[in-house]
């Protein structure tokens, strides 16, 4: 009894020490002398007089004792939270790391079992949630199984938070699953010139270890920030084996955002870009008349024609087998819908014409980016979905979707409170990354961020006279 006493004593002069050190860190400089000089007159008043020092020290003993106690308490509190969410997640487990027949006298996971034999080490923030946990499960458990890993997980990221996004790694060779809660992607880089070599795009910043590289980047308050961040870059063009991209995302989720970042990156490059606006919103109206842009179609007649002529265009540059042509980008956003007015109209099928680019177009340095919302996937058609295989999924959507588009669900992610531009990549067979897309707002958009606002005009390419919007360089001859 007498060492626990002087254990929370010990503990209590711990506390009294930091508190001290963090409120002497909070005061300027220049007014550390006045709280320097009280504690020195109230050391000497103590000693001066009668018993002060004997007086002095029991103070000291009983602040210690009570704020040692006041810790006690606290780290009890925090141990029995603690208790009580691993116990509920153990409990959740129990279905699917238990059989019923199991001959084994004291399974792992059972009704109303210990958790501490499964959960090898565990580590929660200080709201008590989970941030990291290792758990132990049976050797029967088929961790080859994709849907039952998935059904695991989907568990595990329930538990620790639908608005948190969590990686997780088996080690099936020690029947091991390490879960790791991850901290948010950097949002808060915007259009900018990015550190890329030639043929190759950013699409957006990930974790630093999922990625081999970090570039400088502008972030923070009005882009004033310098920082280090890891792109996820796409590389296109005649050598690549993912030469088409397909976004796909729910609606306000920043397809569009990300459309404009790309059509920025190829300008840069020396490309020439046709647009065209399935919402017929004016999403790209700033790009119309500008330098290497030859379109910005937004009518469903427009686009078939713009689309037709990249069609013969494609098949031009492949009879000349691509020299000396500069990037040709077409970039594509909604056409599902603009098919469907297309149709009604009867002027055509904007997607049919995306075929011979999409299968042909790399040999003739042509690109294309198609960006749909997610209940359209289904009308893009097989031609997309084969050829355009670098894949972006933004925005939280159902897992038949991710599997749709990332060829499985995606690792972790969370199914709210996904701010705009964060989604997820998958660059052909390559692992899936998370992803946050670069803030890229319409700059005639008053709504938008000033900062950002400024940054994209500031990409702009210069303009080069009056291009009315639904007009291309093919029209104009």
């Amino acid at each position: 009894m007498a060492a626990h006493g002087f254990t929370i004593v010990g503990r209590g002069l711990g506390q009294l020490a930091r508190a001290g050190r963090a409120r002497w860190a909070r005061t300027p400089r220049e007014r550390r002398w006045l709280p320097a000089a009280g504690a020195a007159v109230a050391v000497a008043a103590v000693l001066a007089a009668p018993y002060g020092a004997a007086a002095g020290a029991g103070l000291l003993l009983s602040a210690a004792y009570w704020a040692g106690r006041r810790a006690e308490r606290a780290e009890q509190a925090a141990a029995a939270e603690a208790a009580a969410r691993l116990g509920l997640l153990y409990e959740a487990l129990v279905p699917y790391f238990s059989l019923p027949a199991d001959p084994s006298p004291e399974p792992l996971y059972a009704p109303g079992g210990a958790w501490a034999r499964c959960f090898r080490s565990y580590v929660l923030g200080d709201d008590g949630r989970l941030l990291r946990l290792r758990l132990l499960y049976p050797a029967f458990f088929p961790d080859g199984d994709a849907d039952c890993r998935a059904r695991v997980e989907r568990v595990v990221a329930g538990k620790a938070g639908r608005d948190r996004e969590v990686r997780f790694r088996w080690e099936e060779e020690r029947n091991e699953l390490e879960v790791v809660v991850l901290p948010d992607l950097p949002a808060g880089i915007g259009a900018q010139r990015f550190v890329a070599g030639p043929g190759e795009t950013v699409l957006g910043f990930t974790d630093a270890w999922a990625v081999d590289r970090t570039v400088p980047v502008r972030g923070g308050a009005e882009y004033g920030e310098r920082l280090q961040a890891a792109p996820v870059v796409w590389r296109w063009g005649p050598r690549s084996a993912e030469p088409h991209l397909l976004v796909v995302g729910a609606p306000g989720a920043g397809a569009t955002s990300l459309l404009r970042s790309v059509a920025l990156q190829a300008l840069e490059q020396g490309g020439e870009v046709l647009l065209v606006d399935g919402g017929g919103g004016g999403e790209f109206a700033c790009f119309a008349g500008r330098a290497g842009v030859l379109g910005v179609e937004t009518t469903a007649a427009g686009a078939v024609t713009g689309l037709r002529w990249a069609q013969r265009e494609t098949e031009r540059r492949l009879l000349a087998a691509g020299r000396g042509e500069r990037p040709l980008w077409l970039v594509v956003d909604r056409p599902a819908l603009i098919g469907h007015l297309a149709r009604v109209q009867g002027v055509g099928d904007p997607l049919a014409l995306l075929d011979v680019p999409l299968r042909y177009g790399r040999g003739g340095r042509v690109t294309v980016v198609v960006a749909e919302q997610a209940e359209a996937l289904e009308r893009l058609g097989p031609p997309v979905a084969a050829c355009a295989r670098a894949r972006v999924l933004l925005g939280a959507v159902d897992a038949a979707t991710a599997a749709a588009v990332l060829g499985g669900p995606p690792p972790g992610g969370r199914s709210r409170g996904m701010p705009p531009g964060r989604g997820f990549a998958r660059l052909g067979p390559g692992p899936v990354h998370r992803l946050q897309v670069p803030a890229t707002p319409d700059p005639y958009d008053e709504t938008a961020d000033e900062a950002a606002r400024r940054a994209v005009l500031a990409l702009l390419p210069e303009r080069r006279g009056p291009v009315p919007a639904g007009t291309t360089a093919a029209e104009d001859g």
